[in-house]
């Protein structure tokens, strides 16, 4: 299946308020969402379509508390960048993998467990987390 990279460009805009913030915010959810048997067949995918739509609902259910208008600006246009990349054909099925199909949450642990282990990892996450 080919794809014209062109089709899924847009310009950068600023949403005006936060009511058309979170219009733009759901169109894109629905844009990803309506994109997932396409992304499970040109990436050959080992999932269901349906996990797949979980995953990316619990990766915008994760950024559901930004109410800053500038965060949610540049939320957007990550995840517009990551959709048009995704559907583009410019990442390997393992970035799919590693970006949309895996929990990034660690487990909550006490001040005391992480002053026993000697370092605060949740201060510093490695550099390729894959977090979006």
């Amino acid at each position: 299946m080919t794809t014209i990279p062109s089709r899924l460009a847009q310009m950068t805009r600023i949403s005006s308020s936060r009511a058309e913030a979170r219009l733009r915010v759901i169109d894109l959810y629905r844009a990803w969402v309506r994109a997932v048997p396409e992304i499970c067949t040109i990436y050959a995918l080992n999932v269901t379509p349906t996990y797949l739509r979980q995953s990316i609902r619990q990766k915008f259910e994760q950024n559901r508390h930004v109410t800053d208008q500038r965060a949610i600006e540049v939320l957007l246009l990550k995840g517009q960048q990551e959709f048009q990349e995704t559907l583009n054909c410019w990442k390997q099925p393992d970035h799919i993998y590693g970006i949309l199909l895996q929990n990034n949450q660690r487990p909550h642990r006490t001040f005391l467990q992480k002053f026993y282990e000697g370092r605060d990892e949740d201060a510093v996450l490695p550099a390729a987390s894959g977090t979006v």
